[in-house]
């Protein structure tokens, strides 16, 4: 894994991406979270309606997970890093570290995503709303109990975080995305893709760690505010009995 000066820290806001392709002009780590959502989404589609094509493509990926970019040939051809490189006026080419750091993200967050989306029957990449969190830390929150916190289940979210390289951290993501797999627990792997090239850059570790951190935070809010809908419609139902 390569270093250099740091992009801006923030992860991108998933619930801001656009559908279309990423543009040239965009900072790094969004067109990076564009173009995991535009590289997702129809794969996810034909996965679901259980295309040939998308089911064989989901399969190859799945053998990348935990394994550093570049090492299966076999993925050269469906990582498709090509918009990465497009230049159009006005903007500059990205330097060798900041596409090698963006093709690392990119490589991650599709195998984690192809390894969390096996056998399920609803989509497992699902965009962040701030109604509907969807960050790491927001599905992690949703494995344990409204009323407590499980704390082997945080220790891994915490030991992810911990990670000393990506390649590592994306091993310890491994484990936590079985975890949210086994419960149907979707995630968004646009927002993941951006914070794992941010990750590769000084200060990129602790910047993802507060994002997650947030977005733990942010689940254990939008639970308890459902709830608190669900108990007032109770009691209107009950007043209008």
């Amino acid at each position: 894994m390569t270093t250099a000066s740091p992009p801006p820290a923030s992860p991108p806001s998933a619930s801001a991406l656009p559908a279309s392709p990423p543009s040239a002009s965009a900072p790094v780590h969004q067109r990076l979270a564009e173009l995991t959502a535009a590289t997702i989404v129809p794969l996810q589609q034909g996965y679901l309606a259980d295309r040939s094509p998308a089911v064989a493509a989901l399969a190859r990926l799945r053998r990348g997970a935990g394994r550093e970019a570049g090492e299966l040939p076999d993925l050269w051809n469906l990582v498709d890093t090509g918009p990465l490189h497009t230049r159009t006026d006005g903007s500059r080419a990205l330097s060798e570290r900041e596409l090698t750091g963006a093709e690392n993200a990119l490589h991650a967050a599709l195998t984690l995503w192809a390894f969390h989306q096996q056998s399920r029957g609803t989509p497992m990449h699902c965009r962040h709303t701030r109604d509907r969190p969807r960050g790491l830390g927001a599905a992690v929150r949703r494995l344990m109990p409204a009323d407590g916190v499980d704390e082997p289940v945080r220790k891994r979210l915490v030991r992810a975080g911990t990670a000393p390289d990506l390649t590592t951290l994306t091993q310890r993501l491994r484990d936590l995305v079985a975890l949210l797999r086994r419960d149907d627990i979707p995630l968004d792997y646009a927002l993941l893709a951006g914070q794992l090239y941010t990750w590769q850059w000084p200060d990129g570790p602790a910047a993802v760690r507060r994002s997650w951190g947030r977005s733990f935070h942010e689940q254990a809010r939008a639970a308890a505010a459902a709830d608190e809908n669900t108990t007032k419609n109770s009691h209107t139902d009950k007043d209008a009995s």
